[in-house]
C-alpha cells in the first residue's frame, strides 16, 4: 500500500521554538519564562492566519509536558512529545471555539479542569478562534481563567482580538504575532525545496512568497499546489500561470515606455496586454513594486534586499532613465489608480487612464489645453530636460547683448542688467519645488564666467540650504553649459527679487482694481442712495 502523502504545511510545521520563522519577539519571551520557571497560567496569541499561533501553543505544551522535564527545548522523542505532535496527547485538550460556541459546551470542558492530568505534568487547554465564544461562554470561562488549578494552563488563539471582552484580555498574557516578511518566507521555502529535493527557480519561489501575504501556512500550501501544477518542479512561468500574475517582462516594458514618455506607444502596449486577460489591479501593484525598487536605487543607491524578481542591472538602468520626481509621481498615480479601479467603467479603461495620467501630469513639462503630452519637448526631468548648452548660452547671450547696459571689465554683468533678466532666466531653468522658491527670492548681482553672484532676501534666509544651493547651481550649469559656482552677497537696497516683483505687481493690480471699483457709477449710486460702504480688502482684480 502506498504511503499517504503529508502536506508540506503539516510536514514542515515548527516543532521547537528555534524552528519558528519571523516570531522571535514571542519565542524569546516564552523561552525566558520557561528557563526561569515563571510560566503564566493563561496566554493569548493573536495574529492573522498561518503565522504560527497554534504551532506556538503546541510547542509550549510540549515544553511543559516533555518527559525530560519543563524545558525550552523539548526532546521531541519521548511519548508525550510525539503524541502532542500527532494530536493524540490526552492532557492537551484542543477546542475549536467556532464550532463549540454554546455555554453548555464551555461548561462541559471546564467540568474536568479540577481533575489532575492523566499522563502529563500539566493539563493544557488550547482554545482556537476563542473570539467565537458566546457572551455566556465567556462568563463561564472567566472565573476559571482567573484562578485555575496549578496543574492547568490556558492557551487561547484568535485572529480577531477586538471581539474578546476586556475581562478576558486582562487575565491573559497577550502576544501579537506579526505577518512574516516576504524575504523570510522565500528563504524558508527554498530550504524546504532543497530538503525535499525539488528543482526550483528563485523567481518562482519569490512569487509564491509574495502571494502568501505574510502567512507561512498559505505559502507552504501554495507551494504544494505549484509543485503539482508544475509537474514536480517550481518554475516562474508556472507560478505566474497558477497565480494569474502578469509576466514581469510586461511590467518592465511598461516602465521603459513610461521612461521614454511616448504616450501612443505606451497605450498601444497596454492594450496589447488584453490578450493575456490580466488582472489590472495586480498589474498596477506589480508596476508600483517595480517603481519602489527603482526609487530605492535612486535614493539609497542599493538594490532591493532579497530581490529575485528583477535583476540589479535592470533596476540600475531604469534608475538612470527615470527622473526621481517622475518615479515618485508614477508610484503615487499607480496606487491611486489601483484604489479607483472599481469605480472605472471597466478595469482596462481604468488601467489605461492611470497610465495616461502618469504621462500627462509629469512635472516640469509645458502644458497647453488639448496638447498631447508626447509632443511636448522631453524636458520633464533633470536627466533629460536640460536644453542643449549651446542653445541656452545663445539665448542668454542674445538677451544680454540687447540690454542697454553691459558689464565693465572682465565681462561681468552689473546688477541693474541682471535684475531685469533673472525672472526671464528662471522661466527657462529646469527647477522645481523648494529650489525654485530659493531662486525666486534671489536677485542677480553679477555673472562672470562660471561665477554667479546672487543676493538673497533676508526674510527668506531659511530657504538657503546646501542641498537647494546645489540644485540651483546644477540647473544654472545645465542652462549655461558650463560649471557654475554660486556666491551669495549682501542685497543692495535697490535690488528686487522675482518674488518681490510678483508681490509688487499683485499689489499694483489690486490697488488699480479698488480704484476702478470705487469709481464705478453703479457703486457711487449705491453709496449715495443706501449709504453703502466699500470694504476695500474684499475687492480682487479680474484675472
Amino acid at each position: 500500500m502506498t504511503e499517504s502523502y503529508i502536506a508540506l504545511a503539516r510536514k514542515w510545521r515548527p516543532k521547537a521554538f528555534n524552528e519558528l520563522v519571523g516570531q522571535d519577539h514571542v519565542s524569546q519571551v516564552l523561552v525566558n519564562a520557561l528557563r526561569s520557571g515563571r510560566v503564566h497560567h493563561a496566554f493569548l496569541f493573536t495574529g492573522t492566519r498561518g503565522v504560527g499561533k497554534t504551532s506556538i501553543a503546541r510547542i509550549l505544551a510540549k515544553c511543559l509536558n516533555c518527559e525530560a522535564g519543563v524545558t525550552d527545548t523539548p526532546c521531541g522523542q519521548c511519548a508525550s512529545c510525539r503524541e502532542i505532535e500527532t494530536g493524540r496527547f490526552v492532557d492537551l485538550i484542543e477546542v475549536d471555539a467556532a464550532s463549540r460556541t454554546k455555554v453548555d459546551d464551555t461548561r462541559e470542558i471546564l467540568d474536568n479542569v479540577q481533575f489532575a492530568p492523566t499522563r502529563g505534568r500539566y493539563k493544557v487547554y488550547l482554545i482556537d478562534e476563542v473570539h467565537m465564544l458566546s457572551t455566556h461562554s465567556f462568563n463561564a470561562l472567566l472565573k476559571t481563567l482567573e484562578e485555575p488549578p496549578p496543574h492547568v494552563k490556558f492557551l487561547l488563539a484568535t485572529t480577531d482580538p477586538q471581539k474578546l471582552p476586556v475581562t478576558v484580555l486582562s487575565r491573559c498574557l497577550q502576544f501579537n504575532l506579526k505577518r512574516i516578511p516576504t524575504a523570510q518566507i522565500a528563504a524558508t521555502l527554498r530550504t524546504v525545496l532543497e530538503k525535499e529535493g525539488i528543482a526550483f527557480e528563485p523567481a518562482g519561489v519569490a512569487l509564491v512568497a509574495q502571494a502568501a501575504d505574510g502567512s507561512m501556512r498559505d505559502a507552504l500550501s501554495l507551494l504544494d499546489q505549484l509543485i503539482a501544477f508544475g509537474g514536480g518542479s517550481v518554475a516562474e512561468a508556472e507560478a505566474r500561470a497558477m497565480l494569474g500574475t502578469v509576466a514581469r517582462d510586461h511590467v518592465v516594458q511598461l516602465a521603459e515606455r513610461l521612461a521614454a514618455g511616448e504616450s501612443p506607444e505606451l497605450l498601444r502596449f497596454a492594450r496589447s496586454l488584453e490578450q493575456w486577460a490580466p488582472d489590472y489591479a495586480q498589474l498596477l501593484d506589480e508596476l508600483a513594486a517595480l517603481l519602489t525598487r527603482v526609487a530605492l536605487k535612486q535614493v539609497v543607491g542599493e538594490a532591493y534586499e532579497g530581490d529575485e524578481l528583477y535583476a540589479p542591472e535592470l533596476i540600475a538602468r531604469l534608475a538612470g532613465e527615470l527622473a526621481a520626481e517622475d518615479v515618485q509621481l508614477y508610484y503615487q498615480t499607480a496606487i491611486m489608480g489601483r484604489r479607483d479601479l472599481p469605480l472605472a467603467p471597466d478595469p482596462r479603461t481604468g488601467f489605461e487612464m492611470t497610465l495616461l495620467r502618469m504621462i500627462a501630469f509629469r512635472p516640469g513639462e509645458p502644458r497647453t489645453p488639448g496638447a498631447r503630452p508626447a509632443a511636448a519637448p522631453a524636458a520633464a526631468s533633470p536627466r533629460r530636460a536640460a536644453a542643449r548648452p549651446e542653445e541656452s548660452s545663445e539665448r542668454y547671450a542674445t538677451q544680454t547683448e540687447s540690454s542697454p547696459q553691459r558689464g565693465k571689465a572682465g565681462g561681468a554683468e552689473p546688477a541693474d542688467a541682471g535684475a531685469g533678466q533673472w525672472s526671464a532666466l528662471l522661466g527657462q531653468l529646469d527647477l522645481q519645488g523648494a529650489a525654485r522658491q530659493l531662486a525666486s527670492h534671489c536677485a542677480l548681482i553679477a555673472r562672470e564666467g562660471g561665477r554667479v553672484q546672487l543676493a538673497l532676501d533676508p526674510r527668506s534666509g531659511s530657504l538657503r540650504t546646501a542641498s537647494l544651493e546645489e540644485k540651483l547651481a546644477q540647473a544654472l550649469s545645465r542652462h549655461f553649459g558650463e560649471p557654475v559656482r554660486l556666491e551669495f552677497v549682501a542685497a543692495p537696497e535697490s535690488g528686487e527679487t522675482p518674488a518681490q516683483a510678483r508681490q509688487r505687481a499683485s499689489r499694483e493690480r489690486s490697488e488699480a482694481a479698488r480704484r476702478a471699483f470705487e469709481a464705478d457709477p453703479g457703486v457711487e449710486s449705491f453709496r449715495e442712495r443706501f449709504g453703502a460702504e466699500v470694504i476695500s480688502e474684499t475687492v480682487r482684480p479680474v484675472k
